[in-house]
């Protein structure tokens, strides 16, 4: 039998599901996980990935709904989610991406109450057996060497 070594996920399943928004706290407490601030958004690691280099853009209001940024919102949080895609493709040659936000709780987000937009690379053949019959996801690398990678290639 293999085993598959995911140490970050224990923190995920165990720590308490309080009422407080990473996406409200994370820009302003030193988050180690930010990858970069603009005036109305930022981009963060996703701590629980699907792959390796999942991250996410958010804006810094807490809204829920897409409709609720205004365009100035809008245009910088594409202008960033554009500018994550281009470090994360140099730092880690992906074959493709899924790109998108899940929109309430139905929908899948896990905070339902914060947009966020997911940038997850993907690989020719990352997709096998494991989700598929395991309900496992292997990330192949370490966050943190994830996250200095895409950090050296940002603009």
């Amino acid at each position: 039998m293999n085993t598959i070594w995911a140490p970050w996920r224990m923190d995920y399943v165990t720590q308490p599901k309080g009422n407080v928004c990473v996406f409200c706290t994370a820009p302003n407490n030193g988050d180690p996980f930010i990858l970069k601030k603009e005036k109305t958004c930022f981009a963060i690691m996703n701590r629980f990935p699907y792959t390796a280099g999942h991250c996410m853009v958010a804006p810094y209001r807490h809204i829920g709904d897409i409709n609720a940024i205004d365009e100035e919102e809008y245009f910088a949080i594409m202008t960033l989610v554009r500018t994550m895609v281009r470090a994360v493709r140099s730092a880690m040659n992906p074959h493709g991406f899924n790109i998108g936000c899940n929109m309430g709780s139905v929908a899948g987000a896990g905070i339902a109450d914060h947009l966020h937009i997911h940038i997850v690379p993907r690989w020719n053949g990352d997709t096998n057996f494991m989700p598929v019959l395991g309900d496992v996801h292997i990330i192949s690398e370490h966050i943190e060497k994830t996250k200095n990678k895409i950090l050296r290639n940002l603009e």
